[in-house]
């Protein structure tokens, strides 16, 4: 049995902790609303991010970071991306060093243009870091339905202890070492859903998708290989294997937020009518410029961001794909 703390009571970090507590670690869950904290620890669910899933009655939640952290060799970090930083930098100074951190967030900071593993590290120094990533439906690993994930680490000690801690009969776990890969596979995906999603609420076909995924991964290649990342990564489960299922699950929110989008609805008016994170929307934002600061092209990426942030209608972003100068589909 181990001590673990999980930041983050929305759909996955509930999940992931649920999960734990089930494994018979003790778990403690910190929740930034009161009436899940409430939920959780009166009821065993949490019926505003997770509703009709029973949680283990050993699962104990807190309405302050800092007290479920407390004495936890191993922090597990669910966080959305623009509140990681604010979430972590309370526990500055108060973990001890070779704390075992698992980021279970997958998103990218916008002003900074962080990846987590930065963001955590900025204040959290001496700890051991691994983040965790794959096609995961926070609903299905409830269901037991079979799913694989990878835990990444620059140490190999750290993936194992981050696989051994999280691996179950139905949840199994790949030990990885390219963090920055791993990290940048499992927020790009989010942006090349939303444009799935685009492609669906204009009511285009099987073709158009199965093209837009198959560049949507080049382009989030491109960006990883650019930014040091192997780029084995991408076509492994961090990579192809995330963004085929987020961009053809029908309980992916990134793709849901497409479909709004292709239908004529804002970002405003879908995010006004919903509470939980499509964390690719930010994620367009930060990933557009990176590639500017990077040099490499993001044109389905770009088309993302222009539709969420410049009022662009999504069938000219359509159209400018596909009016872009002929190219060779070869590597360089």
């Amino acid at each position: 049995m181990t001590l673990i703390a999980v930041l983050g009571a929305g759909s996955w970090g509930t999940t992931l902790a649920n999960l734990l507590a089930a494994k018979g670690n003790t778990v403690r869950i910190w929740a930034y609303e009161s009436e899940v904290v409430e939920a959780i620890n009166q009821h065993h669910e949490n019926p505003v991010f997770l509703a009709g899933v029973p949680l283990s009655p050993a699962l104990r939640a807190f309405g302050d970071a800092r007290e479920a952290v407390a004495g936890a060799p191993v922090i597990v970090s669910a966080a959305p991306s623009h509140a990681v930083r604010s979430v972590i930098r309370q526990l500055e100074g108060r973990i001890e060093a070779e704390t075992l951190v698992v980021s279970a967030t997958k998103g990218i900071e916008t002003d900074s243009l962080a990846l987590m593993s930065a963001v955590i590290e900025e204040y959290l120094s001496g700890i051991r870091f691994a983040a965790l990533s794959g096609p995961s439906f926070a609903l299905e690993v409830c269901q037991g339905q079979p799913t694989l994930v990878v835990a990444a680490a620059h140490r190999e000690s750290t993936a194992l202890d981050a696989q051994r801690i999280f691996a179950t009969p139905r949840f199994r776990v790949y030990s990885h070492n390219d963090v920055t890969g791993v990290e940048l596979a499992g927020a790009l995906k989010n942006v090349i859903a939303i444009a799935a999603g685009i492609l669906e609420g204009l009511g285009m076909g099987h073709n158009p998708r199965a093209a837009l995924i198959t560049r949507g991964l080049a382009e989030i290649t491109r960006l990883g290989v650019a930014m040091g990342a192997n780029p084995l990564t991408f076509a492994g489960l961090a990579g192809m294997g995330d963004l085929i299922l987020t961009a053809t699950g029908d309980l992916s929110r990134n793709r849901a937020l497409g479909v709004a989008l292709g239908q004529g609805r804002s970002l405003a008016e879908y995010q006004g009518t919903h509470r939980s994170v499509a964390e690719g929307a930010n994620t367009s934002r930060a990933a557009a410029e990176m590639g500017r600061r990077k040099g490499v092209e993001l044109p389905i990426i770009q088309q993302v961001c222009d539709v969420l942030f410049s009022g662009k209608p999504a069938r000219d972003g359509i159209d400018e794909l596909m009016a872009r100068e002929l190219k060779s589909e070869q590597w360089k």
